[in-house]
């Protein structure tokens, strides 16, 4: 029998890239501590992060499927002083980002793990960090106002969405796209072929 596909992350943007492929998956909310440790580097901590919230599904998703093959990510941005930009807390900090990314270029990681698991064996997982660099265009200080204010910053790490109304504000990606958005579909498809015998096209 298949395994289970999970997805350990309740972000619609992966949701959408999943679905996009043809996948058919559960979702799952892991169980992760986002905050970084002291002094940990951003592919460190990117790292770390994908494989906290892959290993918390495990158990509970073993409970409900023989069988399961889970997928968990992080993404964070980095700005061009090397600084950890997460998920703006209010309007203002959100300002902040993005005049520090404008007319820049700064550095978005996505941490994955996928960890194939079968109820009553040992687990078998993989874990690699993407980097893709993203060139902000000059804004003006109405232009970051208004797109502050239209509440689509408020839930994305640097405070922009690459597939939203953030589009505009992005002059060219250096990498894969879907890792912007918050997963490196390319690379995870690749490593579920090789390593997880899981092709492209046997998705359903």
């Amino acid at each position: 029998m298949a395994p289970q596909f999970i997805l350990a992350s309740t972000s619609p943007r992966r949701v959408d890239l999943l679905q996009q492929l043809g996948m058919s998956f559960a979702v799952r909310a892991p169980n992760a501590d986002e905050s970084p440790k002291r002094g940990e580097r951003p592919r460190a901590l990117v790292g770390r992060l994908a494989r906290t919230k892959a290993e918390s599904v495990v158990l509970p998703s073993l409970q409900e499927f023989d069988s399961v093959l889970i997928i968990a990510a992080d993404t964070i941005v980095v700005s061009p002083r090397n600084q950890i930009l997460g998920k703006p807390r209010t309007a203002k900090e959100a300002r902040q980002m993005l005049a520090s990314l404008a007319g820049k270029t700064h550095t978005v990681l996505t941490g994955y793990c996928v960890v194939s698991a079968v109820r009553g064996e040992k687990s078998k997982s993989i874990s690699r960090v993407i980097s893709s660099r993203v060139t902000m265009r000059s804004l003006t200080k109405k232009a970051i106002v208004d797109y502050v204010a239209s509440g689509e910053p408020m839930d994305k790490a640097g405070s922009y969405a690459a597939q939203g109304l953030g589009m505009a504000l992005i002059e060219s990606i250096r990498g894969s796209y879907a890792n912007v958005v918050g997963l490196p579909v390319a690379q995870l498809v690749f490593d579920l072929e090789k390593h997880f015998d899981t092709p492209i096209f046997g998705w359903k």
